[in-house]
């Protein structure tokens, strides 16, 4: 516990260090003309600050205590100081520790925190039309946690079957901590139950995959227009004459990365355009950040944004109203109410994992 303390408190003198010198660039007037780098640095600082505000608070009280035990040591102070020296210390301690441990806190999940948007996508595995089903169950479970959480949600792209399954969905989720909290449902989820079309009763194992994208703003990311290709065409299936006439779909290929978009939904091809430009620059933005963080650290043992659609997280059992997350090893027998959009518990569970172990990795 010691040496977490210690590399703790050598990396909030570090993030200090440079929260002053950021205030000094912005303070030069060489970056005022400079507006990218201005806003660039002004993110940073926000993001910072909240951190850099309680560690100085933390400072002044472990400067507050010395001080107090100083004036005991002193015998030619009177005894009625010294005994308020002694009361201010106590007082002085139990703050100390949970200061600590908050600034702890704010620091091992601040990047998530300050992500306030995020592009999800929902697609259904192996299990045909029953997985489809269970595809259309997450998207309502993850709608109905956003209600109760006032986020907002904006539909972006869907493929229904004919049972009134999904295929795919890729939909928007912005409000306070969408990241933080919703990071690490990413991977693939397996539900076993009776499915609607099984007239004997079986239980029938299925899946889906969840991909959990941070949505970048415009300077959080730079994509050259001309690494990127785009076709255009003229959208199939229901819609009416428009359909057929207009070219309104569109297709986007980042050359580097070889990820690809398509954007068929909407008549307009503006508005195509659009979601697809959103949809790609999610994507290249977690291509990039997943390198990053592989690179700077390959044994970070953090679940948030890691979940691989391949990797096996969480099982959803109807019979035995049982959901199972296989990271943390945790059996909740209240999967009625988490399909509901109950997720609190779970969620919670999930950070407090992760935190525990971001915190033995500094």
């Amino acid at each position: 516990m010691a040496e977490i303390q210690e590399s703790l408190l050598a990396k909030l003198d570090e993030i200090e260090e440079r929260y002053s010198e950021i205030e000094k660039q912005i303070a030069d007037p060489a970056f005022a003309t400079d507006s990218a780098r201005l806003i660039s640095l002004s993110k940073e600082q926000g993001k910072l600050k909240t951190i850099v505000t309680k560690y100085r608070d933390y400072k002044k009280t472990v400067a507050g205590i010395e001080d107090a035990e100083q004036i005991i040591q002193d015998s030619s102070v009177e005894e009625d100081f010294r005994n308020l020296a002694k009361e201010e210390i106590q007082e002085l301690e139990v703050k100390k520790g949970p200061l600590l441990e908050d600034i702890a806190n704010s620091l091992v999940m601040a990047e998530e925190i300050s992500a306030n948007s995020v592009i999800m996508e929902i697609r259904a595995g192996t299990g045909g039309e029953e997985a489809a089903l269970f595809a259309r169950d997450l998207y309502n479970m993850y709608i109905r946690y956003a209600e109760s959480r006032k986020w907002k949600v904006e539909q972006l792209s869907f493929s229904a079957t004919e049972k009134n399954g999904f295929r795919e969905v890729i939909f928007g989720v912005k409000g306070p901590n969408v990241w933080s909290e919703l990071g690490y449902e990413g991977g693939g989820h397996r539900v076993q139950r009776v499915p609607q079309t099984e007239s004997q009763g079986r239980i029938h194992t299925s899946a889906a995959t969840v991909a959990v994208l941070p949505e970048p703003e415009e300077v959080d990311i730079e994509i050259n227009p001309d690494d990127v290709i785009e076709h255009v065409s003229r959208s199939s299936g229901p819609g009416g004459q428009n359909v057929n006439k207009v070219s309104s779909a569109i297709k986007l290929e980042h050359v580097p990365t070889g990820i690809t978009v398509s954007m068929r939904d909407e008549q307009s091809q503006h508005k195509n355009r659009a979601k697809a430009w959103r949809i790609l620059r999610s994507r290249i933005y977690e291509d990039v950040e997943k390198k990053k963080r592989s690179k700077r650290d390959s044994q970070r043992k953090t679940m948030i944004g890691s979940g691989d659609r391949s990797d096996k997280i969480r099982t959803y059992n109807f019979p035995q109203n049982r959901l199972t997350d296989h990271r943390i090893n945790l059996s909740l027998y209240s999967l009625d109410k988490i399909m509901n959009g109950d997720m609190e518990e779970l969620i919670v569970a999930l950070k407090e994992y992760d935190k525990q172990q971001r915190l033995k990795d500094l």
